[in-house]
Parts: C-alpha cells; sequence; structure tokens
C-alpha cells in the first residue's frame, strides 16, 4: 500500500510542476495578445484606405493593369497559407491548413494549378510530411512579425504575378490566414488579393447606405504610374496585416489551449490527491488492524499461558 501512496505523490508533484508551465504560458499568451491588438488596430485603417484608392485608381480610369485586370481564361493560381512556427495552440495551424486545403481543392477544380507558399513551420511541416511542392516558405518570425518581414513574403508573390503563366508567373493570388475577431473566436478566412476585384457600383451603393461621400482622385503623372506604385504597397500591407491577424489569433489560441491545461492539471491534481487520502487511510487502516490482531493474539497467548 505505502508503495502506492508513493506513485500518487510522484503523480501530483509531476502534474503540479506542469501546471506551474501552463499557467505561465498562459499568462505570457495574454500579454503578448495586447501588443497585437493593438497592431492589427493601427495596420488595418491604413490597409484599408490603401486599397480604396488603389481601388479608385483602377475604376477611375482607362488603365488597364496587369495587377488590376482579370484574365479571361485564368490557369494558375498562387496561395500564400499563413500558420504558426510554433505548437500548443490547440487547433490554431491546422484550421488554417484545413481552409487551404479547401482553397487549393477549389481551384484545381475550377481547372486551374496551384503554386503554395506558406508562412510558418507547422505549414512548412505538414506539407513537408507528406512530400506537397511548396514553391517557397518563410518562418521565424510568426509570433512578432514586422513590416519588413511583410515585404520579404510579398516580393515573390508580386514578381509571380507580374510574370507570365509560361515563366511560371500566376494569375491569380489568394492568402489563407487566421482572422482575430475576439479573444474566443478566431476564423480561418481566405481572400483574394490579386486581380482586385473591382466594383465600383457595389461600392457606391455600401457608401450610400452609410451616407459617406466618395473621395475624388487627381493621379500625377498617370493612372498606371500610380498603379504601380500603390499596388506592391497594397499587397504588403495586406500580407502585413494578414501577419498581425494571425499572430494575434495565435496567441488568444495559446491562451485558450493552456487554459484548459491547467484547467485539467488542477482537475487530475485534485483526483490524484483523493486517491492519495483513500490509499493513505487504507493503509493506516490496515496497521490499526494489524496492531490490534497484535494485541488480541498477545492477550490470547498471556491468558494461556496462565492457566
Amino acid at each position: 500500500m505505502g508503495a502506492q501512496l508513493r506513485v500518487y505523490k510522484r503523480r501530483i508533484k509531476s502534474v503540479t510542476a506542469t501546471k506551474k508551465i501552463t499557467k505561465a504560458m498562459e499568462m505570457i499568451a495574454a500579454s503578448r495578445i495586447v501588443k497585437a491588438q493593438r497592431q492589427v488596430t493601427a495596420s488595418t485603417p491604413y490597409a484599408t484606405e490603401l486599397t480604396r484608392a488603389v481601388t479608385a485608381v483602377a475604376t477611375g480610369s482607362n488603365t488597364k493593369h496587369p495587377l488590376t485586370t482579370e484574365v479571361e481564361a485564368p490557369t494558375r493560381a498562387a496561395v500564400l497559407l499563413i500558420t504558426s512556427d510554433r505548437g500548443l495552440a490547440g487547433g490554431y495551424s491546422s484550421n488554417a491548413i484545413k481552409a487551404a486545403e479547401r482553397l487549393t481543392e477549389r481551384l484545381r477544380g475550377e481547372g486551374k494549378e496551384v503554386d503554395t507558399y506558406i508562412v510558418g513551420r507547422k505549414g512548412v511541416a505538414y506539407y513537408g510530411f507528406r512530400e506537397r511542392e511548396v514553391t517557397e516558405s518563410w518562418t521565424g518570425f510568426t509570433d512578432s512579425p514586422t513590416y519588413a518581414d511583410a515585404k520579404n513574403v510579398a516580393g515573390p508573390l508580386i514578381a509571380a504575378v507580374q510574370r507570365d503563366t509560361a515563366d511560371g508567373g500566376v494569375d491569380e493570388l489568394h492568402i489563407v490566414f487566421t482572422e482575430f475577431v475576439s479573444m474566443l473566436t478566431q476564423t480561418p478566412v481566405q481572400n483574394r488579393l490579386l486581380p482586385l476585384s473591382l466594383d465600383a457600383s457595389a461600392e457606391e451603393e455600401d457608401s450610400a447606405k452609410k451616407h459617406e461621400i466618395l473621395p475624388l482622385f487627381d493621379f500625377e503623372p498617370s493612372a498606371e504610374d500610380v498603379l504601380d506604385a500603390l499596388l506592391p504597397r497594397y499587397v504588403e500591407s495586406r500580407i502585413y496585416n494578414a501577419l498581425l491577424q494571425a499572430a494575434a489569433s495565435k496567441h488568444a489560441a495559446t491562451r485558450r489551449a493552456m487554459k484548459s491545461a491547467t484547467d485539467n492539471a488542477g482537475d487530475l491534481i485534485k483526483s490524484l490527491s483523493r486517491l492519495a487520502n483513500a490509499a493513505r487511510q487504507a493503509e493506516i487502516t490496515q496497521e490499526i488492524s494489524e496492531i490490534v490482531g497484535g494485541a488480541s493474539a498477545l492477550a490470547d497467548a498471556t491468558a494461556g499461558s496462565e492457566k
């Protein structure tokens, strides 16, 4: 019985140490969420206004630009998948990977070849284990991305869109990332970055509903030159915002997973403590029974010798 009690005590000690680690990781993730949320809030208005400016240039002029012009019969698409460099975040990376898989299947169903670009070690490991081809990948910055990281990712993608498909270029650029909705909700989303979806009537209708006045733009020196300058910034800003959204989502998922692990560890400690107490009580009861039995046997032996 004593051996069983020692086993319970060792397990309680081990689970208690694990609980301390998961609690610390939960607190670290919670502190990082605040910073990530601020970065998302700061970057979103810039990306939104830049998108409106690019849309205004494309819709307010007769310029046909390769980055805003729809291809009549697109044959090749690029998909940028943003995952995490680290685990311990529940289903964060796997959910993003599943969304990318669904997008890839849909694009292939439309008769398009798909080039996959990946951010994060989890996505790279997933595709590498299954021996799937990855055009290019980036790792090491998913927890705290910078604009320089976004620019580094955007460069090859913009170049692929500008090249002809015969030379390895693509007709479309899609991005899959996890959008930060709240501390409890993070949703994998898929957006098409290029070519821009230009629907001026829909924008005007939406602005009318909001009682907004659309701004008027003058393009200098020309609309094409403005597009050449704005569109790389547009792609970089969109990717940067997606990286920040993904980072905030990852920290929130880590916090939730670590909180669940901490709570489970606490429940396991309570369960083991009850088992240890039961084992201790059984051991004490057995010792008392042995003492009483020994005293009774000694009393019987003494009484027999007196006769």
